[in-house]
């Protein structure tokens, strides 16, 4: 016969059992399509968490990861070098102090920019206040206000690469108001990278024309991106495009 204290213990575990049924009940449970979404999602992390490892122990750059709601898409490494390097160039012909570079919601520029030529002075303007980390060099930024900007930024600087979050004509004309508050007035460089889709609208914004490059992203998207400068980089970046049909 079982003792007191036996049959007291029984009665808890058989209670503790029926608790933990009931709470498995009320415990919200995936559906199988929720839990094979959720696993992606959870893969998708670790591997972009892999590659920025890879890229940060490289000749890359360490970058977070892409904020896809913030439609963030980072250029693959040929095209941020190449952009870098374009921009560090023009930098080497300007005078002592007109070298400064914005670079507007383009933040894999300006992090392969800071690692290969750190004399470029450069600021970010972004949205995404994890560039936070840049320090001084980061400015918050949202193209909705487009001149909410410190006034030491107004026309001080003498290259501009912007690339506008959103391939809409309303996105542009803000970003566009950005530019026009940052470069300084005369002489100033300008390479826009946005969707072959504004090719019109940039050239009637900002006057600047589409080049043989084609900027790439690391995740490689469905929209086909052009880089639109106000200058001929002649035999660099592929030049202006002279099958474009645009006015030279």
């Amino acid at each position: 016969m079982a003792s007191g204290a036996e049959e007291e213990g029984r009665e808890r575990r058989e209670a503790g059992e029926e608790e933990e049924e009931e709470d498995d009940e009320e415990r919200p449970q995936l559906s199988a399509a929720a839990a094979g979404a959720l696993r992606e999602f959870l893969e998708e992390q670790r591997r972009q968490e892999r590659d920025e490892g890879e890229r940060g122990g490289g000749e890359g750059v360490e970058l977070v990861a892409e904020d896809w709601r913030l439609s963030q898409f980072w250029y693959d490494e040929g095209t941020a070098r190449g952009l870098a390097e374009e921009v560090a160039r023009l930098a080497s012909g300007l005078p002592a102090g007109g070298a400064a570079v914005a670079c507007v919601a383009c933040p894999t520029l300006y992090a392969y920019l800071r690692k290969s030529s750190p004399d470029v002075p450069a600021r970010l303007l972004e949205y995404d206040e994890r560039f936070g980390q840049y320090g001084d060099d980061f400015a918050f930024y949202d193209y909705n206000q487009p001149e909410a900007l410190p006034p030491a930024m107004k026309h001080a600087f003498q290259i501009v690469v912007a690339d506008p979050p959103y391939l809409s004509q309303e996105c542009l004309e803000k970003v566009a108001k950005t530019v026009s508050f940052l470069a300084r007035p005369q002489g100033s460089f300008l390479l826009l990278l946005t969707g072959e889709v504004q090719k019109d609208r940039a050239l009637e914004l900002l006057n600047v024309r589409p080049c043989g490059f084609k900027p790439q992203h690391s995740n490689k998207l469905g929209n086909v991106f052009r880089l639109f400068t106000n200058y001929d980089p002649v035999d660099r970046l592929g030049g202006w495009d002279q099958s474009d049909g645009a006015p030279i």
